[in-house]
């Protein structure tokens, strides 16, 4: 896994994965991975799954895809297990962006305030990957 800082102030998680290197064949199956992922959390709450590539392209000349992109879709669920601070909220949900290319995918996530759940999400990315 890397660890970066986009743009000076987002924490980042990501590995890239040779599609060799995994059972996954496509986005949609990288999705479906990590919604079992999650619906077998005894805490996560699985939300929605949104196509950011569909979006994108779809605002014509607005939009802007880098050619080498297959697709492009985040999970979106959450792993909040208490409101004892109303500003928790501002940080939550959480997202797993996966990015497929030709040969590989890129997976990606905003490290959590919760350090567990960062360490999860960290090992659910990396039990993708076969090695």
């Amino acid at each position: 896994m890397t660890k970066s800082t986009l743009m000076e102030k987002y924490p980042l998680l990501s590995l890239e994965i040779a599609k060799s290197n995994t059972e996954c064949k496509n986005t949609t199956e990288v999705l479906e991975y990590f919604k079992n992922k999650i619906d077998t959390d005894a805490i996560a709450k699985y939300i929605a799954t949104f196509n950011h590539y569909e979006h994108t392209q779809s605002l014509g000349e607005e939009g802007t895809v880098d050619s080498a992109i297959v697709d492009a879709q985040n999970i979106i669920f959450c792993f909040g297990k208490n409101l004892s601070n109303p500003l928790m909220l501002g940080v939550r949900p959480r997202s797993i962006a996966v990015v497929e290319y030709e040969d590989k995918f890129i997976v990606s996530f905003m490290e959590a305030p919760m350090a567990p759940m960062s360490e999860k999400m960290e090992m659910w990315v990396k039990q993708l990957a076969k090695d």
